[in-house]
């Protein structure tokens, strides 16, 4: 029996909504892989800060973009792809709220989005790929067999992100990351280059109200199906 062809699953969406979780698990199921463009801009934000790069000035970024090498590597340890920077393992480093406050300033800039979507496209090319991001089902791979857009309400968001950050940080207030969340929210709508929007065949999944598992095996009936009806 002839195997299905694989697909391109793209899920968009809102900063705090659980894109990375259910993007993760998918791919799992699937047997997929699964790409984290959110950690690809995170990385690139990290080294960006720790060699003090000017990215308001167009030379200096992109002298910066010349000498970052991402990959994604499987940890046997985790099970999961992780990123590295320039050799080394970043996968918890880019999470912390330092990298968080600068990444959707930095993703805006042209060249930094033209860099990453440049690697993106390259992963891809074999299909049978999970990523999640803000532009993906939009920019990077608009015609993606099935594109997700995820959001939730506000204040589950704000409280998901809380309880995140708070393991590692302990000293964090709920007020600051709703301030960090609603800066992110208004800059990557806004953006010049490749604006968070929902792209018009995308399938919206609300998960304010949903558990993991329950969002999960409603994706998974939506890839399947897509998955089912490739010719």
């Amino acid at each position: 029996m002839q195997s299905p062809k694989k697909i391109i699953i793209t899920i968009d969406g809102w900063s705090s909504c659980g894109k990375s979780t259910l993007a993760k698990q998918l791919a799992k199921a699937l047997d997929y892989v699964y790409i984290d463009s959110g950690a690809m801009y995170r990385a690139i934000t990290l080294y960006f800060l720790r060699n003090h790069v000017d990215w308001t000035k167009q030379k200096k970024v992109e002298e910066a973009l010349s000498e970052i090498v991402l990959e994604f590597i499987y940890n046997p340890q985790s099970k999961q792809s992780e990123i590295h920077l320039n050799g080394e393992n970043v996968e918890y480093v880019i999470r912390d709220l330092v990298i968080a406050e600068k990444v959707s300033d930095i993703a805006a800039i042209k060249s930094v989005r033209e860099t990453a979507v440049a690697q993106q496209h390259k992963i891809g090319r074999r299909k049978g790929i999970v990523m999640d991001g803000r532009d993906i089902g939009t920019v990077v791979f608009p015609k993606a067999e099935l594109k997700i857009f995820m959001t939730a309400d506000n204040a589950i968001r704000v409280e998901r992100r809380f309880k995140e950050l708070f393991e590692k940080n302990p000293n964090i207030t709920l007020e600051e990351v709703k301030a960090n969340l609603e800066m992110r929210d208004y800059i990557d709508s806004h953006r010049e280059v490749s604006p968070l929007r929902k792209a018009d065949d995308a399938i919206v999944l609300d998960n304010s109200h949903l558990s993991i598992k329950q969002q999960l095996d409603i994706a998974l009936k939506w890839a399947k199906d897509k998955i089912n009806n490739q010719k």
